[in-house]
């Protein structure tokens, strides 16, 4: 009896092996807990690190978990106090079928994730949802700064094909309905453009290949968008403080500095005149001005981008990811080469 009361609160990650969830699980297992976190394969070696962060042997666990198969959910939370849903997909090319790329990984299993969560008797949901959730509109007043009470359009996404916009208002919206209806404590996070060292260096996710992308020189032209941008260490720092602070049905947007893509690259130009940075962008008169006041007010204190920025290059190149290419053309993702939404 004495030993348990003195065991560790146990929470679930999904998509632990991923950019924000390997962070999360770092930051988790720091802070005294146990966590389960699922990958898609625990034996696959891109994995491995996760076992290797402090606190990892005695204190996490992998499960294989596929949100599309409910069984593998309920498997990786049964015991589990609070899950912080973080897993999703974000597409890297042209999405040519939206159901099945984006929908329904998005929607549909977010919903096995709240079945799953009554199932097991979780207590606690954080949602990590999208900046993308609260900007596509036509209806707010374009000199009014954007806020949590703002939601995307998504017969607007429809029409202009943005899959992946549309996944997460309609798994957000989804998600805090279900909360309010079945009693499960629920608060979303919604990041911008999320910079930041690798923790692994296997699978780069689609953010940092928008940086690597821009210091390596690509042949891509790049809209010069007006993008919120965030590190990752201050998300994963924002997800426990709305696990621990934040009241339900809360949403919070999470976001530092906003600024053109075309000023993001005079700072790189700046900080790293060795690299070749690509100049290829064309101006387009769209964009996203969000406040993150609220959020700061639950005591969230993120670090300044020039050390995002000097992190998240330092790992680059101790990964090797900024050398000379083998020769094949290194693309941009393609979220970054789309059209803009709103012309």
């Amino acid at each position: 009896m004495e030993a348990s009361s003195r065991s560790p609160p146990h929470v679930c990650v999904t998509g632990g092996g991923g950019f924000i969830g390997s962070w999360l699980v770092k930051l988790l297992l720091s802070r005294g807990f146990a966590v389960h976190a699922t990958v898609r394969d625990p034996r696959d070696a891109k994995n491995a690190f996760l076992m290797q962060l402090d606190g990892a042997p005695a204190n996490l666990r992998l499960f294989k978990g596929d949100m599309l198969d409910y069984d593998t959910v309920t498997a990786a939370f049964a015991g589990c106090e609070g899950v912080f849903h973080v897993a999703t997909p974000v597409p890297e090319q042209k999405i040519v079928d939206p159901q099945k790329e984006m929908m329904d990984p998005a929607v549909k299993g977010t919903m096995n994730v709240l079945k799953a969560c009554s199932a097991t008797e979780v207590k606690k949901l954080i949602l990590v949802s999208s900046i993308a959730a609260s900007c596509f509109t036509l209806d707010w007043p374009p000199d009014k700064i954007k806020d949590e009470s703002c939601w995307s359009d998504k017969e607007l996404c429809k029409e202009n094909e943005n899959w992946y916009s549309l996944a997460k208002t309609t798994a957000e919206e989804m998600a805090l309905e279900y909360g309010l209806k079945n009693g499960l404590h629920i608060a979303t996070l919604l990041p911008g453009l999320v910079f930041g060292p690798l923790l692994q260096h296997v699978a780069v996710n689609t953010t940092s290949n928008v940086l690597i992308y821009i210091l390596k020189g690509g042949p891509d032209t790049m809209n010069n968008k007006f993008y919120p941008m965030v590190d990752v260490r201050d998300v994963a720092e924002a997800l426990l403080l709305l696990y621990n602070k934040a009241g339900s049905s809360e949403r919070y947007i999470c976001s530092l500095d906003q600024m053109d893509l075309k000023d993001l690259l005079g700072i790189l130009k700046n900080m790293y005149p060795n690299y070749r940075c690509t100049d290829k962008m064309v101006d387009v008169d769209y964009k996203v001005i969000v406040t993150s006041d609220k959020l700061k007010n639950l005591g969230w204190k993120p670090r300044k981008l020039e050390e995002t920025l000097e992190d998240s290059i330092k790992s680059y190149e101790k990964a090797g990811l900024l050398q000379s290419s083998d020769g094949k053309p290194f693309r941009l993702p393609y979220i970054y080469r789309m059209p803009p939404i709103l012309e």
